[in-house]
């Protein structure tokens, strides 16, 4: 099983992580799995989570101009 964190995931659909955890805290996507790690608790990002995430981003955001406007 490959997993990612949210940097690569967030780069490989073509966001910035901050933008990616926007989307996490408002429920706009479910939460991956989490794993600890010396107290640590990290995001790990299966490639269906990875899948979910891309078809968001462009069922919601045009490409090159972000956000699409409201009718």
């Amino acid at each position: 099983m490959v997993a990612y964190s949210t940097a690569q995931v967030a780069k490989k659909i073509g966001v910035v992580k901050k933008t990616l955890l926007r989307w996490l805290e408002a429920g706009k996507l479910p939460e991956p799995k989490r794993h600890e790690n010396g107290g640590q608790s990290i995001r790990l990002w299966t490639d269906r989570d990875l899948e979910r995430a891309r078809r968001f981003k462009e069922a919601n955001y045009r490409k090159g101009r972000g956000r699409p406007k409201k009718a």
